[in-house]
């Protein structure tokens, strides 16, 4: 497999010029952009995907829809559609990501990786059944459809429940709250 690779920003989100393989931003601390797509249905639910038992960092743990690296020379944006269809299957257009803000998430991790990402976060409308996804097997262990109800109550004890990435509670908070309010809108 071929590693991919990443452009590396300034601690203030801003190009260098630079790119670098994923190992070497992690192994270094590089400042790079991920992508964070969270899907809902108009019926109050959210995509949750659990990470995949071979993922370094969390493995089996559940979190959002879909997320990953924006490669070298790629826009946020047509970094969020590949991400979608690689890890889900699904094809959907830039005008169906509505963003909802970018968030630091500096973390070094026991194993050595130091993850100092931008993640660009977007809200989606899921407008397919369930069933019609497709896991990538490399990264989604499963997929499943939470209420809001459930979520918040999922959340509430993430410290302790083995279920959500814990520590990110707050920002899960941020999400579940424009989605709800983007629903209101409709």
């Amino acid at each position: 497999m071929i590693e991919e690779y990443i452009d590396i920003l300034t601690k203030t989100g801003e190009p260098t010029g630079q790119s670098a393989t994923k190992s070497i931003i992690h192994s270094k601390g590089y400042y790079h952009n991920t992508a964070h797509i969270w899907f809902y249905t108009t019926k109050g639910e959210i995509l949750l995907q659990q990470r995949a038992a071979s993922k370094v960092i969390f493995p089996l743990l559940w979190d959002v829809s879909v997320a990953g690296h924006i490669d070298a020379g790629e826009t946020i944006k047509s970094g969020a559609i590949r991400e979608i269809k690689e890890e889900i299957g699904l094809t959907i257009s830039e005008n169906g990501l509505v963003k909802i803000g970018s968030f630091d998430s500096f973390k070094t991790y026991p194993n050595g990786i130091i993850d100092n990402e931008f993640r660009h976060s977007f809200i989606a409308e899921l407008k397919v059944d369930i069933n019609a996804l497709t896991p990538q097997k490399e990264e989604v262990e499963a997929l499943k459809l939470v209420s809001f109800t459930e979520f918040i109550q999922l959340l509430k004890d993430s410290e302790t429940n083995g279920h959500f990435v814990a520590g990110n509670s707050k920002y899960y908070e941020v999400v579940l709250s424009t989605i709800k309010k983007q629903i209101n809108k409709k």
